[in-house]
């Protein structure tokens, strides 16, 4: 149960990193905000970690 707090930490930061990245290369003259796309990256993203982080239950002898 102690590591379901680093596993949302981690969910969320790969979540905000895409949001951030996404964002962080337009121009001055371009648009703000963000788009659905980068939304839905964002969210498959933080999915895709919290999946790739989840504890594994069985083990071999």
């Amino acid at each position: 149960m102690k590591d379901r707090g680093l596993r949302t930490f981690l969910t969320v930061l790969a979540g905000l990193a895409v949001i951030y990245f996404g964002t962080a290369g337009r121009g001055p003259e371009e648009e703000g905000g963000l788009s659905g796309g980068l939304v839905v990256l964002a969210l498959a993203a933080a999915l895709l970690v919290w999946h790739l982080t989840k504890p594994g239950g069985t083990t071999t002898k």
